[in-house]
């Protein structure tokens, strides 16, 4: 669709439609394609492909209008239904009178042989008022009230770095995705429960997911069927649409390929072989999201941090089926300052407080799945045994027969890089799997409908809860195409296949953990190979080390770009962080003497406990690891190991910085 910019107004006009957007006030209205000859001097900037909604950064500030500039197909589900993924936007401030330069595709219509849209020539009232303006600015800027200068310079500066991060939320994590015909937010068994359902597209969607919901709220306001096509709903997550080949007889000689990408000839061209197409949608909650540290726990709306259901999708000869879990904060009320490295976990109420809130999350889950299996996967013991036995005493007093809980000390269970024995969980869990079935449909209606789901989580339902998910998923995958005959009975999936699909799987898991952590997931090697290997225990490290980073300088902007999409009131003062991040950089430094100064005393006490006595300590080196063995709350070495210096191969030294910005 094309853009136009007029004195009062940005125009999107397809076809014989029309969208004004006031850049007075911000108003939106549907006219007809025609009155664009209404319009004062219109310039066509470009080509975009949507509207996304207004956001208003801070309540000093203008609103902008948010637009999709440019997209990428991720590829097609079953029904022809093209999903695509925001790769840019467009951000227009709808107070500004100058032009602006958006870099928008030109369209040929309006741009034949130009390279740039032309400049809009300003009316005689536009000179009067820039020219009003400029005066008034300096009239400002050489009056002696500098505190006036100071706040106008914070408010750009604030504007300028909330601007940055709503940029960076849309194009750098690359997690936003829309289908213009198909509904993203819906599972395909609650789809099929609505299948009769006329309305339009919007008006179908699940509520948890519709991430633009209020930035596009004077749309759905308008209640005219003229407005349906300007609405498009879209969902923070992650998609992946892949055609595999089951076929035992192709060479595994793919070693020399990427692990972060499938090969470049993922699928066989030979029909002998039979082909499903294996799709991945995650959809996260717009309710309670934020970031790692500023979102943990319940609300008291019964709403959980980092909520997301991810559905696997199998299409295979006019059959789909489908495959459905969630995962979301432990629901009771508990936080973690996030000023230290590896903040102590903490509970904010009592357990007596928090029972109300907890029945509301889970009789809500109960109402949209019917069954719950809780999966735990918080260490047992040491600093998330609070949490762990907080959650349960919390299952106890609610006490539902339709919810089952399990708890799976992941760490222990795993100890020494062998994420291979999650299929101990698995196996324990196989009848509960076979169980819960999964929704079955093809061209004459529904088959089967999945009973219940499993609600996966350790503490930031990132790393462990991806790994696990995937176990599940691929036992019920192996089932589901066992069942339709794709798979002989006792040949597990070939391995070009299940590379794929570990793939998609780390995919998943990086996205989630991007858009909630800041990083890729930790444990994330594992999922792609099925192996922990020396050289992914080293990424976690640089991973949770940015993790920290970002903590503690970048979400405090983030976490309000992300309320202020979801109408939410930012309560933390934003003009106060920018002195708080001073204050907070010369803290760190002094932290991490303090902290490189005690290492150094403990190693130094340490070495004569742990070394013989016919051997002398020369010095030694404190790493950052994702599992540290040293635990600073209690002044203690829980583990420790020898290396012989005959075993050492290399050692490599970087600046902090590089590491932090890896």
């Amino acid at each position: 669709m094309e853009l136009f910019q007029a004195k009062d107004h940005y125009i999107l006009q397809q076809g014989e439609r029309a969208l004004w957007c006031s850049r007075r006030d911000g108003g939106l209205q549907l006219r007809p394609a025609t009155d664009l000859l209404l319009a004062w001097n219109p310039i066509c900037l470009g080509l975009v492909e949507g509207v996304i909604g207004k956001i208003q950064l801070h309540s000093d500030l203008p609103w902008w209008l948010i637009l999709i500039r440019q997209k990428a197909s991720v590829g097609k589900l079953p029904g022809d239904h093209e999903v695509c993924k925001v790769t840019k936007i467009a951000v227009l401030s709808l107070s500004e009178m100058e032009p602006q330069d958006l870099e928008l595709e030109l369209c040929k219509k309006h741009h034949f042989g130009i390279n740039k849209p032309e400049k809009i020539i300003p009316s005689p009232d536009d000179s009067k008022f820039l020219l009003k303006t400029l005066t008034h600015i300096k009239s400002n800027v050489s009056a002696p009230n500098k505190k006036k200068v100071k706040e106008s310079k914070e408010k750009e500066k604030l504007e300028r770095r909330l601007l940055e991060e709503l940029l960076k939320m849309f194009m750098d994590s690359e997690s936003f995705y829309y289908s213009l015909t198909y509904d993203l937010t819906n599972s395909v068994q609650r789809q099929s429960a609505g299948e009769r359902d006329l309305r339009p597209l919007w008006q179908k969607v699940d509520d948890r997911f519709f991430w633009n919901k209020y930035m596009i709220q004077d749309l759905t306001e308008i209640g005219t069927p003229d407005v349906d096509f300007w609405i498009i709903p879209i969902i923070q997550g992650f998609v992946q649409i892949e055609e595999l080949v089951v076929n035992y007889n192709e060479s595994s000689d793919d070693e020399k390929s990427s692990p972060e990408t499938p090969p470049q000839e993922s699928t066989c061209v030979d029909d002998i072989h039979p082909r499903f197409l294996v799709a991945l949608i995650s959809r996260r909650s717009r309710h309670r999201a934020g970031m790692r540290y500023k979102r943990r726990g319940v609300d008291k709306n019964g709403n959980v941090a980092n909520y997301v259901e991810t559905e696997q999708l199998i299409h295979v000869h006019n059959h789909t089926l489908s495959f459905t879990q969630t995962r979301g904060s432990v629901p009771v009320f508990w936080s973690q300052v996030g000023y230290r490295y590896n903040p102590r976990p903490r509970l904010d109420k009592s357990e007596k407080e928090t029972v109300a809130y907890f029945c509301a999350h889970f009789e809500e889950q109960l109402k949209i799945y019917k069954k719950q299996v809780i999966i735990n996967l918080v260490d047992q013991a040491g600093r998330e045994k609070i949490i762990g036995d907080a959650y349960l005493k919390q299952v106890l007093l609610f006490n539902n027969s339709h919810l089952t809980y399990v708890s799976f000390d992941f760490h222990e269970h795993c100890r020494g890089m062998k994420f291979e024995n999650v299929q101990t969980l698995t196996d324990a869990i196989y009848d509960i799997i076979l169980d819960m079935k999964w929704c079955w449909v093809d061209q004459a209606g529904v088959i089967c409908k999945q009973e219940g789901i499993f609600r996966v989580n350790c503490m930031d339902c990132l790393d462990r809860t991806n790994v696990v998910q995937a176990a599940i998923a691929r036992v019920v995958m192996e089932q589901q195409l066992k069942k339709l005959g794709v798979m002989p009975p006792e040949q597990p999936l070939p391995v070009k296949c299940n590379r794929i699909y570990q793939i998609m799987w780390a995919n998943n898991g990086d996205s989630i953990s991007r858009q909630y952590a800041g990083t890729a997931a930790l444990k994330g090697d594992f999922t792609r190979t099925g192996e922990r290997k020396l050289a992914g225990v080293m990424k976690d490290g640089v991973n949770s080390a940015n993790r920290y980073y970002l903590n503690r300088f970048k979400d405090a902007y983030r976490q309000a770009v992300i309320d202020l999409m979801q109408g939410i009131p930012v309560t933390e003062d934003l003009y106060s962080i920018f002195t708080k991040e001073k204050e907070h950089e010369a803290l760190h430094k002094e932290n991490q003497r303090s902290h490189q100064e005690l290492i150094s005393q403990l190693l130094q006490s340490y070495m004569k406990l742990l070394l013989p006595d016919n051997e002398k300590f020369h010095g030694g080196w404190a790493l950052i690891d994702c599992d540290p063995s040293y635990d600073d709350e209690v002044d203690k070495v829980n583990q420790y190991q020898r290396l012989s210096l005959e075993d050492l191969e290399k050692i490599e030294i970087d600046y902090e910085e590089n590491v932090l910005n890896t």
